[in-house]
């Protein structure tokens, strides 16, 4: 192992080399999930969609929010990779990914909020 000075010496011993720390977008990454993490609705929304598939309408009345609202909040979930759509006919129906990242935020949301997943997922 090659070993790093860094320009003020604390006397400490480098256990990784500075090309080893993960790149400025897998940050990135991670900051822009937690973005998602910033607004209330929108958690609520993806939480909901943990649990089930629905269109816009019935999430609307589900969050008692308007249909230009939830959508808004859809679009960015989507964007952040964390729910998907699928078309029937003229209606668009949402769910949560079926990724790790959308199951380990779905679970951290429940963590926190100490709240049950209904269906025991």
């Amino acid at each position: 192992m090659t070993e790093h000075r860094l320009p003020h010496d604390h006397g400490q011993k480098m256990e990784q080399s500075p090309e080893d720390m993960p790149s400025v977008e897998s940050f990135q990454t991670v900051a822009d999930i937690f973005k998602q993490l910033g607004d209330g609705s929108r958690i609520r929304i993806f939480w909901l969609l943990c649990h089930c598939e629905e269109c816009v309408t019935n999430i609307s009345a589900l969050v008692e929010m308007s249909s230009p609202a939830v959508s808004h909040h859809l679009r960015q979930l989507k964007t952040a990779g964390l729910i998907t759509s699928r078309r029937e006919g003229k209606e668009v129906y949402y769910k949560a990914a079926e990724t790790d990242r959308a199951q380990l935020l779905h679970h951290m949301i429940e963590d926190l909020v100490e709240i049950t997943c209904p269906f025991g997922a």
